[in-house]
This record gives C-alpha cells, structure tokens and sequence, in this order.
C-alpha cells in the first residue's frame, strides 16, 4: 500500500539543508549506484545520467549561490522498495535579487536496505503565456468551482464492488483469432452490463477482458454476479469467469471508483479459479440469510498487495 513516509521526507529534507548551506561533499551518497540514475535541471543541456551524475553533483551545486527559501512544502510517500517526493518553495538569491517558485521531485529506491535517489528533477515555475503563448486556466476554473461549492472532487459512499474477469482469455483469443473474440467479448460485456442494470448497479468500465461494476446493495451485487456466471455459462460455454466482490467504503469521482475496496476486490477476482464467485467476508455480513443463495464454509488467504490474511467465502445458489 501507498504510505506517507517521514523517513523520505527528512532525506530530501536534509538534501535540501545541505545545498543552502554549502555541504555538498555528502551529496553523492545519497544517489542511487544503478545507472538508471538521472538529474534533470532546468538549465538547457541538465539532463545527466549515472556515475557523471555521481562524480559531478557536488561540483555542480557548489556552484549555486547563496540563497533563501520560504513556504517549503515537502510531500514524501513510499510503496515497497519505491519512494518518491515533491519539494516545492519559494527562493530568494540576494546577490541579484531574482525571485520565484522552485519545485523538485525525487525518485527513490531501496539500495541494501536504504533510500537512495534514482531520479532528480527540478522545475522552475515559467510563465505558460511567455512559454506557449497561452494562459492555462482548466485547474484555475476547477479550484474556483470548487471553492464555490460547484464541484466536488470525489464523494464517499458504502459500495460493493464486483469484478469479472475471463480466465485463459489469451489462449481462447489465440484460439478464435482476433475478430471472432471481440466479437464475443462485445457481446459478453453487453450482457454483463445489462445484468448489472438490471440487480440496480453501475457497470464502471471494462478492464481488457473483465468487467468492474458498483453497487449500493451487498445482495443485488452477489445475484448480478450469479446471474452473470449463469448466463454466462448457458450462452458461453466457451468463456470461463472468475468473479470477485468486496464491500466497503469507496471513493466516487466523475463515475469511476477508488480506494482499498476497489483494489481488494480486484485481488478476490485474481484469486478465483474458473466459474468462482468468491466474496468477501464483509459482503457475506451485509447479505445476511437469503433463501436463493448460500457461501462455503471460511477461506483464509492472503491476497497480493494487501497485508494479513482475509477471510473469503465461495457463492453458490441454493
């Protein structure tokens, strides 16, 4: 999972010191010894990759002036053996007087069991009228509706989430040749789509060769992906779904979904075998006792990405 990470944080922070200050003989420490190591600057011709970057980024910033920064805005964030990190201020250089907004972004990965910086890039803000002739003003409009009260980023919500997925669809595309197994997949998500309507949920987007969709009700999601393993198999035969469903607390943005709901539910789906609906524990609570269906006994596993074990259940019709 994504996390902030303070220990990211106070590296570019103490990278950041350590230029201000004219202690630059550290630096090369702190860079990564792969030679996908890139610095890009703003500079033309800044753009230097792996050991040059090295040998050389001591020298290069010793030769940055004394200068002061005010409103630093560090952002720093790792997952697994990845880490990244905005810095962003405003700069004074007293010796001439220039001004403006300096903005940095960092790369990290974990090197024998510590950060090193594998990418650096610094941006320094430039007028878009001066640049490209224009003024942007999309995320200024967005900021401003927001702000009236117009537009809202994202909304929360309980939601079931279901995902489908083709299993083997490869081997069957390979099979079918090209235009028969659109064709197919065509019809197939059509029918999804229809059955997902139908039990009062929101077919969200198809994924390559599955299908993610959003319900308000626990019980509509787990008849539509009954219904949709049913059909499927009457009409079919050939198409083989795994089918996953997890209920909780979601993120809804211009129609689509986010959060640990939609990932968690996503690894249920990759967990099944061919013709499986399995739920998890919490869409099993929500349902509650129905008379048209019923789960197999607890199954504990883990799923990839997501840390601990879950409790999954396997649907079957009564």
């Amino acid at each position: 999972m994504i996390r902030p990470s303070p220990e990211i944080e106070a590296i570019v922070r103490r990278w950041t010191i350590l230029i201000r200050n004219h202690k630059v003989a550290d630096l090369p420490h702190y860079l990564s010894h792969s030679d996908a190591l890139v610095y890009i600057g703003t500079a033309d011709g800044e753009f230097w990759r792996g050991q040059l970057v090295r040998d050389g980024i001591a020298d290069h910033l010793a030769e940055v002036p004394d200068f002061i920064e005010d409103d630093i805005e560090i952002e720093a964030f790792e997952h697994g053996e990845t880490g990244w990190a905005t810095y962003r201020c405003r700069y004074t250089f007293p010796g001439t007087g220039s001004q403006g907004t300096h903005r940095a972004t960092f790369v990290f990965v974990l090197e024998r069991g510590g950060w090193k910086m594998v990418q650096h890039h610094i941006s320094e803000a430039t007028s878009n009228k001066e640049k490209l002739g224009i003024e942007h003003t999309a995320f200024q409009r967005l900021i401003a509706a927001a702000e009236a009260g117009s537009h809202r980023f994202g909304t929360g919500g309980l939601a079931t989430i279901m995902f489908t997925d083709i299993v083997d669809s490869s081997a069957l595309a390979a099979t079918l040749g090209d235009l028969e197994w659109a064709r197919l997949v065509d019809d197939h998500f059509e029918r999804v789509g229809t059955i997902v309507t139908e039990h009062g949920g929101t077919l969200v987007k198809s994924l390559g060769d599955g299908t993610m969709s959003s319900f308000r009700s626990a019980t509509g999601a787990v008849r539509a992906g009954l219904a949709i393993r049913a059909e499927t198999m009457a009409l079919t035969p050939d198409i083989a779904l795994r089918i996953g469903l997890h209920t909780g607390e979601v993120v809804e943005n211009r129609g689509d979904f986010f959060g640990t709901v939609v990932n968690k539910a996503a690894r249920i789906a990759a967990t099944a075998g061919a013709g499986e609906i399995l739920a998890s524990d919490a869409t099993r609570t929500m349902t509650g006792a129905q008379r048209d269906f019923d789960y197999s006994d607890a199954i504990v596993t883990a799923l990839k990405g997501l840390e601990g074990d879950h409790v999954l259940h396997c649907l079957t019709r009564r």
